[in-house]
């Protein structure tokens, strides 16, 4: 899993607490506590696939633009971290003579698509507006 993943969900969340609000990505990485640059291109992602809204120029940001019960952790996911899982260098060589050497890279590639598939089922089971009553729960239980 990769930290846009982690942006894309919290910066989600903070546009569903404050619906009526426009938020900068400056005001976003700020809270995300990530560089807005950083910031700038996960928001791109979601504005692409209409998660957010953005207005450009002086007194512009980031709206939301969905309904936060209706988009799951797992399209988030989607979205900025498929594949990831799978780390970028497997063990085994296809031309040695051995017999795990040889299997051992495709192996790793049906276990780790295995494990992928078990994570966005996972996902599915929570939308952004569960993590921000999650949120929620958490600060009642400080105050």
């Amino acid at each position: 899993m990769n930290s846009e993943f982690t942006i894309a969900v919290h910066s989600l969340v903070l546009l569903a607490y404050r619906p009526d609000h426009m938020a900068t990505s400056d005001m976003i990485a700020y809270n995300v506590c990530t560089h807005p640059a950083r910031v700038r291109k996960v928001m791109a992602l979601l504005r692409k696939q209409g998660y957010v809204a953005a207005k450009e120029g002086q007194g512009g940001g980031f709206l939301l633009n969905c309904e936060p019960e209706q988009v799951t952790l797992a399209e988030v996911y989607r979205l900025t971290s498929m594949g990831s899982v799978k780390p970028n260098w497997c063990s085994g060589d296809l031309d040695q003579d051995c017999m795990i050497a040889c299997n051992m890279a495709s192996v790793m590639d049906h276990i780790f698509a295995g494990a992928e598939k078990q994570l966005i089922d996972y996902f599915h089971q929570s939308t952004i507006q569960d993590v921000l009553n999650q949120v929620r729960e958490m600060q009642m239980r400080k105050s």
